[in-house]
C-alpha cells in the first residue's frame, strides 16, 4: 500500500509539475499572444493611419494642382485683358487727345467770333450814337 501510495504521490508530483509548467508555459504563450495581438493591431492601425495620410495628401496635390491651373489661367486672362485694356487707353488717349484739340479749336473760333460780335456792334450803336 505504501509502493501504491508511493506512486500515487509521485504520479500526482508528475502530474502537477506537469500542469504547472503547462500553466506557465500558456501564461507565456498567452502574455506572447497578447503582445503579438497587440503589436499587430498598432501596426495595423499605423497601417491605416499612413493610408489615411497618403490618400490625404494625394487629395491635396490634386487640389493644389487644380489651383495651379486655375491660377496660370487667370494670369493668362488678365495678361490678355492688360493687353486689351492698354490697347483701348491708347484709343481713348488719340480721341482725348483729338477731341480736346478740336475742343480748344471750337473754344478758340467762338472766341474770335464774339469779338468780332461785339467789336462791330459797338461801332454800330457808336455810329447811331454819333450820328
Amino acid at each position: 500500500m505504501s509502493n501504491r501510495r508511493d506512486h500515487r504521490t509521485s504520479k500526482s508530483a508528475l502530474f502537477d509539475s506537469f500542469d504547472s509548467i503547462e500553466e506557465g508555459g500558456i501564461r507565456a504563450s498567452s502574455s506572447r499572444e497578447i503582445d503579438e495581438h497587440s503589436n499587430n493591431s498598432a501596426i495595423n492601425s499605423l497601417q491605416d493611419r499612413v493610408s489615411f495620410l497618403k490618400r490625404l495628401t494625394g487629395d491635396i496635390h490634386k487640389e493644389v494642382e487644380s489651383h495651379n491651373r486655375m491660377l496660370d489661367r487667370i494670369g493668362n486672362e488678365m495678361d490678355t485683358s492688360r493687353g486689351i485694356m492698354s490697347g483701348t487707353m491708347a484709343r481713348f488717349k488719340m480721341v482725348f487727345e483729338k477731341k480736346s484739340s478740336r475742343s480748344m479749336c471750337k473754344l478758340a473760333a467762338y472766341f474770335v467770333v464774339s469779338f468780332f460780335i461785339i467789336y462791330y456792334s459797338l461801332r454800330f450803336f457808336r455810329y447811331f450814337m454819333n450820328g
